[in-house]
């Protein structure tokens, strides 16, 4: 189902015709790394899929956000860079950081266990987050 053209698309196609540069929007996700290693295991599959299903549930909660819908506008031109946090309680002291700061994000709680798996940001200019994720690396 396609939604109308929103202000976000209005104000992308106005800078387009004056010439200036859109704002680049990335949506960061924050992974565990423990969850891959012993006693965890968790096979990549697993952990993609909870990168997963944090960043739509991100995008869906955020999904009136102006930011997210120029994000939305051009999927060819969609970027995510996906952090490894070192465990459950990392990210956890990530994730009441960005509620202390208003970064709006989602906190993935895989179930029935409710575990704490990864965060997603909605989508951003990366200078608005780079200064809470940047002791943060790209997951490997």
């Amino acid at each position: 189902m396609h939604r109308g053209v929103g202000p976000a698309f209005l104000c992308a196609r106005k800078m387009a015709a004056s010439g200036a540069e859109p704002q680049i929007l990335v949506q960061y996700l924050v992974l565990r790394k423990d969850l891959s290693q012993a006693p965890f295991s968790w096979p990549a599959g697993a952990l993609v899929a909870q990168a997963c299903h944090a960043a739509t549930a991100a995008l869906h909660l955020h999904r009136d956000h102006p930011h997210t819908a120029a994000y939305l506008q051009d999927l060819g031109r969609m970027r995510k860079v996906v952090l490894e946090a070192a465990d459950e309680s990392t990210l956890k002291e990530l994730a009441e950081t960005l509620q202390q700061k208003n970064i709006d994000h989602m906190l993935w709680l895989e179930q029935p266990e409710n575990i704490a798996t990864c965060i997603a940001l909605r989508p951003y200019p990366k200078e608005e987050v780079n200064q809470y994720l940047k002791k943060y690396r790209l997951f490997k």
